[in-house]
């Protein structure tokens, strides 16, 4: 098993049963779902849980993270604060193919009281098919990149 095809999942109490379901639906799609939770419905931080994703994406043990809260701001917010993070909210599919296309997204998030389930999967595919196009763009990564310091 490689990073390649892994995928770390989380979210907050807010976003439990779809975060399940995403891993299961990506699962069937060939990745390898790393649901690091939370499991138990009670009030947690999302902080905490956009971090931790984004830490297995940046240390390069998955490929991409996908991660969940009510809105996906604060969970994307406080993932993007992790060296090496570029993650994007999305609650369309158009924005989902492009923040990988464009910006070289490597974490996505989404809000489990904006986006139903159906379309909260068609926004994963989206992200998961679509790949950088590099050119013109990745000057511009480049630039977001050297902003870490």
């Amino acid at each position: 098993m490689t990073a390649s095809n892994r995928i770390a999942l989380s979210s907050d109490h807010a976003a439990i049963q779809l975060r399940q379901i995403i891993a299961a639906h990506v699962a069937t799609k060939g990745w390898v779902a790393v649901d690091i939770g939370p499991k138990a419905p009670e009030s947690t931080p999302y902080p905490k849980h956009g971090e931790a994703a984004a830490r297995l994406v940046a240390s390069g043990d998955c490929r991409f993270g996908i991660i969940l809260c009510g809105t996906g701001q604060g969970i994307m917010m406080a993932a993007n604060k992790v060296k090496g993070i570029r993650c994007g909210v999305c609650a369309d599919t158009f924005s989902a193919g492009m923040i990988r296309q464009h910006n070289d997204a490597n974490m996505l998030a989404i809000g489990a009281r904006v986006v139903g389930e159906g379309l909260a999967l068609d926004i994963v595919d989206a992200f998961l098919t679509a790949e950088f196009e590099g050119g013109r763009h990745a000057m511009r990564v480049e630039m977001i990149r050297a902003l870490e310091g």
